[in-house]
């Protein structure tokens, strides 16, 4: 799971939601009434296994999620699933530019009004590997773009009566607070505001920091992340996917760096910020600064498996529509560390979740009369780099893209506490809250809300890639609420997420609890088989901002 994830969560409340059923559900066939008992031994070994020291923490295109791969494609052919990689394979093997700044490289001139003066990197700015250019410069006047965000459903385009035509564009980091939290999540994306200002004719792009960013991620702490590589997947010219070339070079600054660029400015950093602080956007305004930035690049090709199989349906017809599951099979590798155990393993985050969908998959497999809908099975890679495999696979499936008609999404479950409800990120976007609701009462269990709403889930793990290609699709993990009132779930998320959250501690030794593994494989088979066998294929909601934005 990405680390921008889970944030401030704990202080959050948790309210049970009533869980209703859709009269295209009350059709599901016999086979919903099948008891399944997912097999705890069968997941412990697979979790076992992909979180061992062998794999060396499943980096994208390491020998380890090599071998996390192959293990994962034998044992959907051993469940007797079709393969649906390439070339009538289990493996979809995805292409990646990775490339790395030379960190000797950077150079920051400001030209102002009193001189020039060089900005010290990384002190003052930070700066990531171009994916596009080894050598990368923009020379040009700033421009200050507000945070840079059209979004005319929300009544606001910072770009109005703005020329930044062959200029480099500055713009605050996140967005309006008044903004709603998920679609907010969209318009103040990177790459939502980079493809903004491309389109409006800039040539470089520059984030500032601001309060709010400063006490969620303080500038000091991206300092940790400067030698992370930047991977993009490359498309079938061999060009990195989702950039814009003509950005020739991008930055983020610090407050005392971002000062400098306002001093002489129609208004000062200060001035800002207080208007932030008023939740007011304020207006753009040419900068009385220009810069000379550039930046060197070694570039890498790589590759890395998803793995993907299908389980076909059994009616003539529907069996060509597919619901997905997904989970991401890489991590973050090795660590750079003095300490002894440098291996991140990734036990929970997220061999726990793939392990859970091979044994969904086993489930499947044992039916003696199939669902009607086909199941596809997808083992993603790259998630830690940026959702790269899921948005490679999406983009590029080895079924019908229309035929995908929902998306199953298993990230970093915590399994260290039995629980009594499931939360599925984003589902009150679509019909897909309804069928789960009603897949989790086969086994007792209660769907409740998103009690993290401001963190934006939603938009934040592999199923946001099927989201963009139009597809109804949930993020699902265990509840916060225990089935032993001694344990407080959310005190058990909390302790994961404090101690061993992308660290060595993230391992086969933690405290897990095997039952809520098998629960959780279960309440997945049966939000499979609801999707499966309703009459209908699952739909967003009339009116929902993502179903209008990507499904048409």
């Amino acid at each position: 799971m990405r680390r921008i994830m889970y944030l401030g969560m704990l202080s959050a409340g948790l309210v049970l939601a009533g869980c209703q059923s859709t009269s295209q559900n009350a059709n599901a066939d016999k086979n919903d009434s099948q008891s399944v008992h997912a097999d705890a031994q069968r997941i412990k070994s697979h979790l076992r296994f992909l979180s061992d020291d062998l794999l060396e923490g499943r980096d994208t295109g390491a020998r380890g999620h090599e071998i996390a791969s192959l293990y994962i494609a034998s044992e959907l052919e051993g469940y007797g699933l079709t393969p649906a990689g390439d070339d009538g394979s289990f493996l979809q093997r995805a292409p990646f530019r990775q490339a790395s700044l030379d960190q000797a490289s950077p150079s920051f001139v400001l030209e102002t009004a009193k001189g020039k003066v060089e900005l010290a990197y990384p002190k003052q700015y930070i700066t990531s590997a171009s994916p596009v250019s080894e050598l990368a410069n923009v020379k040009g006047q700033l421009v200050f773009a507000g945070y840079g965000i059209v979004a005319p459903e929300l009544g606001h385009d910072d770009y109005a009566d703005l020329d930044v035509k062959g200029k480099v564009v500055v713009v605050l980091s996140g967005k309006p607070a008044s903004f709603p939290s998920e679609e907010g999540a969209h318009f103040g994306s990177t790459n939502e505001k980079k493809r903004h200002a491309a389109q409006h004719g800039a040539i470089g792009y520059i984030t500032i920091t601001t309060p709010t960013a400063e006490k969620v991620r303080p500038y000091q702490n991206l300092l940790n992340y400067i030698h992370t590589p930047t991977v993009r997947w490359l498309d079938k010219n061999g060009q990195p996917a989702n950039v814009y070339p003509a950005l020739k070079n991008s930055a983020y600054l610090s407050k005392e760096a971002a000062e400098l660029l306002f001093a002489n400015a129609d208004m000062n950093l200060e001035q800002i910020y207080q208007l932030l602080e008023e939740d007011k956007s304020p207006k753009g305004f040419s900068l009385p600064v220009s810069i000379d930035f550039s930046k060197r690049s070694e570039h890498k090709t790589i590759s890395s498996p998803n793995v993907a199989a299908i389980l076909e349906g059994s009616d003539p017809s529907l069996k060509n529509e597919y619901i997905v599951y997904s989970a991401h099979s890489d991590h973050i590798g090795i660590a750079k560390t003095v300490k002894k155990d440098k291996i991140n393993n990734g036990a929970m985050d997220n061999a726990s979740g793939t392990s859970v969908l091979l044994e969904t998959a086993r489930l499947f497999s044992q039916m003696p009369e199939r669902p009607k809908r086909s199941i596809l099975f997808v083992a993603v890679t790259a998630e830690e780099k940026g959702l790269l495999g899921s948005d490679y696979f999406a983009q590029n499936p080895t079924v019908a893209k229309d035929a995908m008609v929902a998306n199953v999404n298993l990230d970093m479950p915590i399994l260290t506490y039995e629980f009594n409800d499931v939360i599925a990120f984003g589902a009150d976007h679509s019909d897909l809250k309804e069928s789960v609701s009603l897949a989790a009462e086969k086994i007792g269990l209660t769907l409740s809300p998103d009690p993290w709403p401001e963190q934006a889930l939603f938009t934040r793990s592999d199923h946001y890639s099927f989201v963009k290609q139009g597809v109804p699709s949930v993020f699902l993990v265990p509840g916060l609420q225990s089935a032993d009132p001694a344990v407080d779930g959310s005190k058990k998320f909390g302790e994961f997420l404090a101690t061993n959250y992308h660290k060595p501690g993230d391992d086969f030794n933690q405290p897990f609890n095997w039952k809520a593994a098998t629960k959780f494989a279960e309440v997945n088979y049966y939000i499979g088989l609801t999707l499966a066998n309703q009459e209908e294929r699952s739909r967003w909601n009339e009116g929902d901002f993502f179903g209008d934005t990507f499904s048409n």
